[in-house]
């Protein structure tokens, strides 16, 4: 009973910041991302009746846990695990993470569910696993246990942008999302973020939509700036946004003023997302390569979501 999976990280244009329920890790806001294709987690979950316990650590035995109860097991599993970029340094991995795990152990469980059943099932590991399930551009909706989960709304094929992963830190973040966002309701902000993402939402999908890049790049990097104000605003104040971090938010800024157009968005952490044109992927990795702050890099592009490898 064994099966391996690769999720893909997803990052957020309008972003969730804020939980309405924590046990069930429903969200204040909706949410739209996109799934990358190249950075993400490969997970093997094998369940093994020799074992006496998990291994795995706590957050992943806890996931394990409503796993064995869908699949009716009371089995023990081996978990092996691996991202291929630095995990907790604001990339999401815990998004990947924990839907890789979600689909790797339910296969190996026998589970047979449905995507949207996945999306569900890996949102109550780390809200922002479910984007991470279905492919290419996904939003993912408030509600309730059932009516919350992501799915897709434009194919991968839909628009060909560049979106590039710039690593100022490998230092793992001292503050997590999950602790974070324990004193959201606590910023002055934060009911007036709130009451604004849906008509962000409707903006942004018509902008996506009708491949308007200017468009949608000022929604998606204000959106961002929002979202960090409200964090630097709550109580404790939490700021992610290394002195890198601003360097190179200044920097994409400036070069669009020269007519190198990119926008960026930033995650709970310190490195950088930058969205582009194919036409300007180039130039811009050039630039950045030598800001004297980029450790590195990484190209990547609108991609499928969580699939089984094994």
């Amino acid at each position: 009973m064994t099966a391996t999976a690769f999720a893909p990280v997803n990052v957020a244009l309008i972003k969730y910041w804020g939980k309405e329920d924590d046990k069930l890790r429903l969200p204040a806001n909706s949410s739209l991302s996109v799934n990358l294709t190249n950075l993400g987690t490969m997970t093997t979950v094998e369940w093994d009746t020799s074992l006496t316990r998990d291994e795995a650590d706590e957050r992943m035995i806890q996931h394990l846990d409503r796993i064995r109860k869908l699949a009716k097991i009371d089995l023990k599993a081996k978990v092996t695990t691996k991202n291929n970029f630095p995990a907790a340094t604001g990339l999401s991995s815990s998004a990947s993470g924990l839907a890789a795990l979600t689909l790797a152990a339910t296969a190996a469980a026998g589970l047979k569910l449905s995507e949207k059943d996945l999306s569900r099932l890996a949102r109550l590991g780390s809200g922002s696993a479910c984007r991470s399930i279905p492919a290419g551009w996904t939003e993912w909706v408030t509600g309730n246990d059932k009516t919350s989960y992501a799915q897709t709304i434009f194919p991968i094929n839909h628009w060909d942008l560049r979106i590039l992963v710039v690593i100022l830190s490998t230092e793992k973040k001292t503050v997590s999302s999950t602790a974070g966002q324990a004193a959201t309701a606590t910023s002055p902000f934060y009911v007036t973020r709130i009451k604004s993402i849906d008509a962000k939402i409707r903006r942004i999908k018509a902008a996506i939509k009708q491949k308007n890049f200017t468009q949608m790049g000022e929604i998606m990097e204000a959106d961002c700036l929002n979202m960090h104000q409200v964090m630097r605003t709550q109580q404790p104040p939490l700021d992610y946004l290394s002195p890198g971090t601003k360097a190179v938010m200044q920097a994409i800024r400036q070069w669009r003023e020269e007519g190198l157009e990119s926008y960026f968005t930033i995650n709970t952490g310190q490195n950088v997302l930058v969205f582009c044109e194919p036409k300007n992927e180039e130039g811009l990795v050039d630039k950045l390569s030598h800001t004297g702050c980029v450790i590195e890099v990484k190209r990547d592009r609108v991609g499928l979501g969580a699939r089984l490898l094994a």
